[in-house]
């Protein structure tokens, strides 16, 4: 086994100062055949859009997409690779392989991300729920051996599940853990995971990420501050590594570095109140939590069916379709929060980026 190839310095640096880091969707045509250039259209609108990485093979880039019947895992995570690597990009940028399943299903797909070079795996802790925490803990580790890790709360009610603080504190000591995607949904558990970063040793090691696409703006915004070793620790979440930054892209990039410079000056106007409700809103619209969140990969489809990146909101799976009134809940936060989207962006690069 080849030993595991650490983050450059640079990517390291700019993990820690925080990145826009877009779940990749998949594109597909209506005969449910993967859509290429639509594909490579939207890597390509990510790396224009000043993204610090893309997540490809995650939740929303489906699943399903290691099914056999399919079998698109290796060639959407190839196709991205190839055109980050084309784009010649001068900022630090990553790519981020999502993987999942048991011990050996994750071990291969860990490898044949970084044989595609990957930089790290977003390891997800998902369809897993018959495991005890020790053995989650015995398969990370395995797992972080081959490339570094970004590990992955994902909230219950798409297939994740509750981990205990002293898991937390546990999984931030295992070498080769690079970050966490924070993504429970819920700030009680959000609260555990950065209290356990804070109490470890390896604090400043790890970059904490939010996936709460519910208070995405009040978690860049937010000092996480706790008592260790009678100290005091401070550790704030970073960045994103988002589902809902798959949309609305430039805009999202925009809007961390006003953050950072909003963290700079310490004196957070009550604006960024209203901003936080406004980003929320647009997600409720895209997720669709009204209905247990069925729709939030069609939706996140359907927006980018809107600007013409994509040709449709098809998914591998044909049940998995826009739910009751998410169009018009659509309609309303394109009406509502015109400031918020990068349809004008997009339109003047498309043709660019659809092109061969």
């Amino acid at each position: 086994m080849a030993a595991r190839r650490n983050l450059t310095e640079d990517q390291n640096r700019a993990l820690h100062d925080g990145l826009v880091i877009p779940a990749h969707p998949l594109a597909l045509l209506e005969d449910r055949g993967l859509d290429e250039t639509s594909q490579r259209a939207l890597t390509r609108y990510y790396i224009a859009s000043g993204a610090g990485g893309v997540a490809v093979g995650v939740h929303s880039t489906q699943f399903q997409i290691r099914d056999p019947r399919f079998g698109l895992f290796e060639k959407v995570l190839r196709m991205a690779s190839e055109e980050v690597d084309r784009a010649r990009i001068e900022r630090p940028f990553l790519k981020i392989a999502g993987l999942c399943g048991g011990t050996e299903q994750a071990l291969a797909e860990a490898d044949i991300a970084a044989g595609l070079g990957y930089d790290a795996g977003l390891l997800s802790m998902g369809g897993l729920n018959e495991w005890t925490e020790e053995q989650i803990l015995d398969r990370t580790a395995l797992v972080a051996e081959r490339m570094p890790i970004i590990g992955f709360y994902l909230q219950p009610s798409v297939g994740g599940r509750r981990f205990t603080f002293g898991f937390w504190k546990r999984f931030v000591d295992i070498p080769g853990i690079a970050g966490i995607k924070i993504a429970p949904f819920n700030r009680y558990q959000t609260l555990d995971v950065v209290r356990a970063v804070c109490h470890s040793d390896r604090r400043d090691e790890i970059a904490l990420y939010t996936g709460n696409d519910d208070h995405i703006v009040s978690d860049l915004l937010t000092v996480y501050r706790f008592r260790v070793g009678g100290q005091t620790v401070e550790k704030r979440i970073v960045g994103g590594l988002l589902g809902h930054w798959a949309v609305w892209t430039h805009k999202a990039v925009a809007l961390l570095e006003e953050i950072k410079k909003a963290r700079v000056r310490g004196n957070i106007d009550p604006e960024w109140l209203v901003r936080n409700m406004e980003v929320t809103d647009c997600n409720a619209a895209f997720f669709d939590p009204a209905h247990g969140f069925a729709g939030c990969i069609p939706g996140i489809h359907e927006v980018l069916r809107r600007q013409g990146l994509m040709k449709g909101t098809w998914c591998l799976n044909p049940h998995e379709t826009l739910s009751p009134g998410q169009m018009e809940e659509i309609d309303r936060v394109y009406r509502d929060y015109p400031h918020l989207h990068d349809d004008d962006f997009v339109r003047a690069h498309l043709q660019s980026w659809l092109a061969e």
